[in-house]
C-alpha cells in the first residue's frame, strides 16, 4: 500500500497543463481542499500548479498561482484529463513527473491524463485505465501498458489512473480512504454528495458499437444481430458465411479481435441493455428475447460483461421504465 511522505500535512499538487479539462481539474481540488481533521485543520494542502502562468482550458483561461516547481515535493500529484491526448506534452511536465515518482510521490491521473503518465514512461508494464472512448488509442500508442477500459480506476500503489469525468471522484475518494481510512473518506463522499463506492465499472457506460463495416464479415455480422433471439451455433454461422468453421474463427479473430460465439454473446448482452433501457419487459422476457436459455444465464453473462446485474443496470439507465418492472 502507498505510504505518504513524512510531512505534517499531506500536500496535493494538481497539474494545469494546456488543454486541461476544467472539470477534471476542479473536482479533485474541491474534494481534497474542503476536508478538515477532527481538530479543524486542513487534511490536505492543495495547490494548482501550471506549466505556464496562463493556461488554455477550452472556453476558459486559467491563471495558476503556482508553477511546476511547487509540485516537485508534493506527496500526491494529480494529472487531470486533457482535451487532445495526442498532443505532445511539455518536456518540463514529463521531467517533473519522472523526478517526483523517483522521489516517492504518489501520482494519479484522471481521464486522458493517463496519456501524460504514459508519455513520461511511468505506466510501462503496468495496468491502467482512461476514458473508455480513448482506451483503444492509449493501448495502440503505448503497447507496453495493460489497458483496461472497463474499470473506474486502477491502483498500482504509487501510480493510479481513472476513467473519465466522475470516475476521477471515485479515484480521489479511494486515495483519501488509503490516507485516512474509510470513515474519513465517507465524510468526503457526503460533502461531495456522491457515493463512497459506486456499483459496477466503466463498462456500463460504453456505447454499443455498430457492426464492423468494410470487412468480409459485415454480412454475417448483420445476420447474427438480426437473429440474436434464435439458437445459433458455430456451424450455422459458418454456413451463413459460406466458409468452414476453422476459416470463420480465423477471420473473426483477424477482423473483430474475438471469436464468433464471444461476439454473439456480446451482441446479446448489448441487445439486452437496449431492452432494459427502453421497455418494461421483465428480466425473464428480456432473456428470451435476446437468445439466452434462462434469466439466470442472462444475469451471469450480463454481470461479467457490463459489471452490473440487469436489475441494477435498469435502475441506472432505465429511467421511468424501471418502476414496477420485476
Amino acid at each position: 500500500m502507498y505510504q505518504r511522505l513524512n510531512t505534517a500535512i499531506h500536500s496535493v499538487a494538481i497539474l494545469a497543463i494546456h488543454g486541461v479539462l476544467p472539470f477534471d481539474l476542479c473536482a479533485p481540488y474541491e474534494i481534497f481542499d474542503r476536508l478538515r481533521t477532527a481538530s479543524g485543520e486542513n487534511a490536505y494542502h492543495v495547490r494548482v500548479c501550471g506549466e505556464a502562468r496562463d493556461i488554455k482550458a477550452g472556453p476558459f483561461d486559467i491563471r495558476a498561482q503556482w508553477d511546476l516547481s511547487h509540485a516537485r515535493d508534493a506527496n500526491t500529484i494529480i494529472v487531470p484529463g486533457i482535451a487532445n491526448p495526442t498532443m505532445p506534452v511539455a518536456d518540463e511536465v514529463l521531467a517533473l513527473l519522472r523526478e517526483a515518482y523517483a522521489n516517492g510521490s504518489r501520482i494519479a491521473s484522471i481521464c486522458t491524463g493517463a496519456f501524460v503518465l504514459a508519455a513520461a514512461g511511468l505506466l510501462d508494464g503496468k495496468r491502467a485505465t482512461t476514458h473508455w472512448i480513448a482506451a483503444s488509442e492509449l493501448a495502440a500508442r503505448y503497447p507496453r501498458i495493460d489497458v483496461n477500459p472497463n474499470v473506474l480506476f486502477v491502483d498500482n500503489g504509487r501510480l493510479l489512473t481513472s476513467a473519465g469525468a466522475a470516475a476521477g471522484l471515485d479515484l480521489c475518494l479511494h486515495m483519501i480512504r488509503c490516507d485516512y481510512g474509510t470513515a474519513f473518506a465517507a465524510m468526503a463522499a457526503r460533502l461531495a454528495v456522491v457515493p463512497l463506492v459506486r456499483e459496477g465499472g466503466q463498462a456500463q457506460f460504453i456505447l454499443r458499437q455498430p457492426v464492423v463495416t468494410g470487412t468480409t464479415l459485415e454480412p454475417v455480422l448483420a445476420w447474427m444481430l438480426e437473429n440474436v433471439a434464435r439458437p445459433i451455433s458455430l456451424t450455422a454461422i459458418a454456413e451463413q458465411a459460406n466458409m468452414s468453421a476453422r476459416t470463420l474463427v480465423r477471420r473473426f479473430r483477424e477482423q473483430t479481435g474475438t471469436t464468433p460465439m464471444r461476439w454473439l454473446l456480446g451482441a446479446r448482452v448489448h441487445r439486452a441493455q437496449e431492452l432494459l433501457e427502453t421497455t418494461r419487459m421483465s428480466v425473464d422476457q428480456v432473456a428470451s428475447a435476446v437468445g439466452f436459455e434462462s434469466a439466470t444465464s442472462l444475469r451471469s453473462h450480463f454481470s461479467k460483461i457490463v459489471g452490473l446485474s440487469p436489475r441494477a443496470y435498469r435502475r441506472s439507465f432505465g429511467g421511468d421504465v424501471e418502476a414496477g418492472v420485476p
